[in-house]
């Protein structure tokens, strides 16, 4: 009987002596990593600084976006000497979100009651000893808070967007939110696409501190310091951009137009110089405005280009040989049929044999129809293609979308892409694959940013996408939209002493598989001076009311 109890005794002891064994290789080798870093975390704090965003200047080296400096308010909680819901009742009316003045007095107040229980919820926390209460407080609400003489509370430096300009560039430039975790982030336009570049990387500083969580005068100190964001250098021309914006505005209310769009480029370059939408958001305030208003419609919305649209499919008959300038159209007499479809002239207007400089002249539907035909799909699709027509920009913004084109082709829809309807296209889309007319036939990649500047400057040099048609087709189609502004339907883009290369256009909205009987997007494109062109435009007004 002992000799049986020895035995069991001997089990007992090795099964116990091979736990505690397995259980001190599972604390010193498995968790040891993580045991080091909840002892780090208990002896060490470790304090973020905030690195400075890089500046985004004009060509002439205007700040367009900069910063400001701001505070991160926060309580240390075992200093704090009243209660929670009385300092949160303090502060809210205070650090609460920033309203216009459009605001009722309800919505106000239902804001600060909700900061306040938002407040009151993290000063009543029992498992930290700190805690944020709001991020970009400016001087002046900070001087109010101290006023309170609230012990416990503190402040640390950040910075936030200011822009000197308001709303000037918003699409373009995009704004600064938080991300899931707190921090800045980019959204949208070049603070979105950019994000990484400008945001630096910040700062950490380690401090040993006590049981209560104080820094230990004499303890372990150490950490990296912040760098900072890097700057981006536009083409875009701050003069310029100004009158877009001011011109477009003055647009939109002389024609009655639900929104407008300007884009300016060098054709030579890719450079973007000005690019306006209306109507806009203020960055700085971007939670005020609807949401919709972030994307930019320039790159992000499809439309139907219309007219504007000749010149492309022009190009490419000229190119393919499938006609010349004075090649004359024999079924122009009357409305032409595909299929179940009529297809009339603009204003049902009707010349007999028109060469091709008259079909642009008059911006001629049924001309078109008989390039299109005799482009056939292959060429048309693969001119298109050339143009950049279904494929993305490569612009250095977020958000870029791009429509793609139909994958089978009847008899009508060439016909109708011959004149710019049946088509998807973004804005930049176009006013690129025009620029490469001005390019003498060479298409570029646009670009904002010309120089990403910081330790080293980055240049971001023109670059060639492919040749889309021969120079002798860009120079006799440039002659054409010279003589459409000089003798047809865009004479009144005319300016004296100034040769301009240009087309209109007027496209109907399709709506729910149909067209919209009553609204319509008008829209101009073209370049100047015509023989040796320093910038390409495109400008676009949806559902203006008056012609």
């Amino acid at each position: 009987m002992w000799l049986l109890r020895l035995k069991i005794a001997l089990i007992i002891f090795a099964v116990s002596g091979a736990s505690v064994v397995a259980r001190l290789f599972y604390w010193q080798i498995v968790a040891a990593e993580n045991l080091s870093a909840l002892a780090e975390s208990q002896h060490l704090s470790r304090i973020e600084i905030p690195a400075q965003r890089g500046r985004i200047i004009t060509s002439d080296g205007f700040t367009l976006v900069g910063n400001e400096p701001a505070f991160l308010a926060y309580a240390y909680l075992p200093d704090l000497d009243r209660r929670p819901d009385e300092i949160a009742s303090l502060l809210a009316p205070l650090v609460r979100p920033e309203t216009d003045a459009t605001a009722s007095a309800k919505m106000v107040e239902e804001l600060t009651e909700l900061t306040e229980a938002t407040l009151s919820s993290r000063l009543s926390r029992q498992d930290v000893i700190w805690v944020p209460l709001a991020r970009k407080i400016l001087d002046a609400v900070k001087t109010r808070v101290l006023d309170l003489k609230l012990k416990g509370l503190g402040f640390e430096p950040e910075n936030i967007r200011f822009y000197p300009e308001a709303s000037l560039s918003a699409s373009l430039i995009g704004f600064v939110g938080d991300d899931v975790s707190g921090n800045p982030k980019g959204y949208f336009g070049l603070e979105g696409y950019y994000d990484l570049e400008l945001k630096g990387r910040p700062g950490i500083v380690r401090q040993e501190k006590d049981a209560t969580g104080k820094p230990i005068l004499v303890g372990n100190f150490g950490g990296f310091a912040a760098k900072n964001g890097r700057d981006l250098k536009l083409y875009l021309d701050r003069a310029v951009q100004r009158l877009v914006e001011i011109e477009l505005e003055e647009a939109l209310t002389r024609y009655g137009a639900k929104s407008g769009e300007v884009i300016i480029m060098d054709p030579k370059s890719g450079g973007i110089i000005a690019q306006a939408n209306l109507p806009k958001y203020d960055p700085q305030k971007f939670s005020q405005f609807d949401s919709s208003l972030y994307r930019n419609p320039s790159i992000a919305a499809a439309y139907e280009p219309g007219s504007t649209f000749k010149v492309l499919i022009m190009s490419a008959a000229l190119d393919s040989g499938v006609v010349k300038p004075t090649t004359r159209c024999d079924m122009c007499g009357g409305p032409v049929t595909i299929g179940k479809y009529t297809i009339r002239t603009w204003n049902n207007e009707y010349f007999e044999n028109p060469t091709m400089i008259e079909v642009i002249q008059r911006s001629n539907n049924i001309g078109m129809v008989f390039v299109g035909q005799k482009l056939g799909e292959e060429k048309l699709v693969d001119y298109l293609k050339k143009f950049g027509i279904g494929s993305p920009t490569g612009v250095d913004l977020q958000e870029e979308s791009v429509p793609e084109l139909r994958e089978r082709w009847g008899d009508i829809d060439i016909a109708t892409t011959s004149f710019g309807q049946g088509i998807a296209i973004t804005a930049l889309q176009m006013l690129r694959a025009v620029s490469a007319i001005a390019n003498y036939g060479v298409l570029m990649e646009p670009h904002v940013v010309s120089e990403i500047l910081g330790d080293t400057t980055v240049k971001i040099s023109p670059k060639e996408v492919n040749r889309v048609i021969s120079q002798k087709t860009a120079e006799d189609i440039t002659a054409m939209m010279v003589n459409a502004v000089d003798s047809g339907e865009a004479q009144w883009t005319k300016l004296p002493g100034y040769k301009v290369a240009g087309k209109t256009g007027t496209a109907q909205i399709p709506v729910a598989g149909h067209y919209d009987e009553d609204k319509t997007i008008a829209s101009f494109v073209g370049f100047a001076p015509a023989d040796d062109p320093k910038f390409a435009m495109l400008v676009k007004l949806e559902a203006p009311t008056s012609s």
